[in-house]
């Protein structure tokens, strides 16, 4: 007889057998998997301190300017304090009385809205709710501090607040497996079956990245490159050690005379800009008729520890020209740079300006930053105490690591790149999605050293190109040279090339003839915006003589995307229909088929 009476059924016992045999089975799966995540945590290598997080001057300024605050206006300071104090403690009170009472509901809750807490629990379970309520005052009070440092200068203002956001993010309540509803809940309905399997994502990723705990934002058997992304067909028709050149196919019967060349960023792969059939904008700019040349960069190894600037522009932009032209037997064609390449498309073309190079007919911008007075949001992690450490690693291993930019890039964004997804797949227990872009996102290159030192220098510290000239290749180059009739993209929600600073650039190129579309998104939602989609609309405002504020001010809103708006800039001046160039038609040797053979180089850990 069972102690409440009742009796048992056979049916109850093989169910509390089977509860047992999946309790037992879950035990021996941590037991494996707490061995493997011991094998993959003694894979990590040391990372150098100044890798870690900003200099100790910084928190030296930081309490310096608090301590200021303290003795020149105390009253400010004491009625910081009290208000938080007020706060908190009147909502502890609040609360209490309500459990005295028998009441299990939550007092009024003024917090704003946060998605990160949308469990019904966060408002209804007086628990939830009063550490939300807590967290919420606590960043609060910690951000009304930071604000008013009256006497840090802006630039350090800047980093002590995005820091002290990066420290309250990382202590929300969501982000512990006690403190969140969710994961909680979910461990309950699965048996502990999530928590399993959030330890084997754990071990996975930390297996995946030597040891280093990066969150596999995208299920990596889930594409093959060439199969189902970066499927566009073409062949390798150049390589050297800097690049393979992707000559694509046509799909129609004829073609613009003048091909068009692009460059993307060689901080990840150029099939971002050829994901699936549905948004690659290769595919779509073949389908318009185009010859269409893309470069894949190499994925560097320490072989590469001494390439630098002068590198990329003579062997990588300045050869990829010179062979789209024999290719073509066309003496002029049109170019684009995406990002970082832009940047360095721009130093090109003042370079060739300089060399009397008629090359290019025209060049267009994605999301380029040529002009780096105001290094936006990216500009905390520029500083001498980042930089220094980036160029004593690059001294010691030839390389910045793929580990490092990865990792800066999604503290940009902490609770979309690394809480939310970590929530997900350690303590919910979920597989990475099927997500084309994301799988993109973790397909990681690394930077040659001398470059990536030799880039932020110069190009961003420094901020050469738009001052006192930046030296590449024996030359010594301005931005001002730059005189090509040009087309530039900039997205307005951009955190790594904020748009405004991409226009000021642009503004001071010698060009006479300049066009500007915002689009609507951010860095890469932004340009990857097919017209299928009708998801992202875009601005245009023909008077570039205005400041970024009254250009979008008086700017003309566009529903769609801007692809077609570029192509209309691009068609006048890519000349007469002739028959569709096929590659090898030329006489030159196919290397491969598309994507071709760098693409596929993993970044050395």
């Amino acid at each position: 007889m069972a102690g409440d009476g009742a009796v048992k059924t056979p049916e109850d016992t093989a169910e509390k057998t089977l509860d047992l045999d999946k309790l037992n089975a879950n035990i021996v799966k941590i037991e494996e998997l707490s061995a493997r995540l011991a094998a993959a945590l003694a894979q990590k290598k040391p990372i150098p301190p100044a890798l870690q997080g900003p200099g100790q001057e910084l928190f030296v300024k930081a309490a310096s300017a608090y301590m200021a605050e303290m003795m020149n206006n105390p009253a400010r300071v004491i009625e910081h304090q009290v208000g938080y104090w007020g706060k908190t403690l009147r909502h502890y009170i609040e609360a209490q009385n309500r459990l005295a009472q028998g009441n299990l509901t939550p007092p009024p809750d003024e917090t704003p809205k946060d998605r990160r807490f949308g469990n019904p629990l966060w408002e209804t379970n007086p628990f939830f709710n009063f550490l939300k309520q807590q967290y919420l005052m606590n960043s609060e009070a910690l951000h009304d501090a930071v604000s008013d440092l009256e006497l840090l200068d802006g630039h350090d203002r800047k980093r002590v607040d995005y820091f002290t956001k990066q420290l309250i993010n990382m202590m929300a309540p969501t982000n512990f497996l006690a403190t969140n509803p969710d994961a909680l809940q979910h461990a309950v309905e699965t048996e502990g079956e999530s928590l399993v399997k959030g330890l084997e994502n754990l071990v996975r990723d930390l297996e995946d990245h030597h040891g280093e705990l990066v969150v596999n934002l995208a299920n990596k058997e889930a594409f093959k490159l060439g199969e189902n992304i970066a499927t566009t067909k073409g062949s390798v028709v150049f390589r050297n050690r800097m690049f393979e050149l992707i000559q694509y196919a046509p799909t129609t019967e004829t073609v613009h005379k003048i091909p068009l060349l692009l460059f993307p960023p060689w901080i990840n792969k150029f099939y971002i800009l050829d994901l699936r059939e549905q948004n690659s904008l290769i595919k779509w700019i073949v389908d318009q008729g185009y010859t269409v040349f893309v470069v894949s960069w190499v994925n560097p190894n320490e072989g590469y520890a001494e390439v630098g600037m002068d590198q990329y522009v003579e062997e990588g932009f300045l050869t990829a020209i010179a062979q789209v032209k024999e290719i073509t037997s066309e003496p002029k064609i049109n170019v684009i740079g995406y990002c970082i390449a832009g940047t360095t498309l721009s130093l090109t073309l003042a370079l060739m300006k300089q060399r009397k190079d008629a090359s290019v007919k025209s060049a267009t911008f994605f999301t380029t930053l040529t002009d780096f007075s105001d290094q936006g949001e990216f500009g905390v992690f520029l500083d001498d105490d980042f930089v220094d450490g980036i160029e004593a690693e690059a001294k010691r291993t030839g390389l910045m690591k793929s580990l490092y930019m990865n990792r800066t890039f999604s503290y940009l964004r902490s609770n979309d790149l690394i809480y939310q997804p970590a929530i997900r797949s350690y303590m919910m227990g979920e597989a990475p999605p099927a997500f084309d872009l994301l799988y993109w996102n973790g397909d990681a290159t690394n930077l040659p050293g001398k470059m990536a030192v030799e880039y932020l220098r110069g190009l961003t510290q420094r901020d050469e190109f738009a001052t006192v000239g930046y030296k590449v290749c024996g030359s010594t180059v301005h931005l001002s040279e730059v005189n090509v009739p040009l087309c530039a993209i900039g997205c307005e929600t951009d955190h790594i090339a904020a748009w405004k600073s991409s226009y000021n650039g642009i503004c001071q190129m010698g060009s006479k003839n300049k066009t500007f579309l915002l689009s609507e998104s951010g860095h890469i939602a932004g340009i990857v915006n097919p017209p299928s989609k009708g998801k992202y609309g875009h601005y245009t405002n023909p008077d570039m003589t205005l400041s970024s504020e009254e250009w979008q001010a008086g700017a003309e809103f566009h529903k769609g995307s801007w692809w077609p708006t570029w192509e209309a800039w691009l068609k006048p001046k890519s000349g007469k229909m002739v028959p569709a160039r096929v590659p090898g038609d030329s006489g030159r040797a196919i290397l491969a088929d598309a994507p071709g053979t760098y693409v596929k180089m993993t970044a050395t850990p």
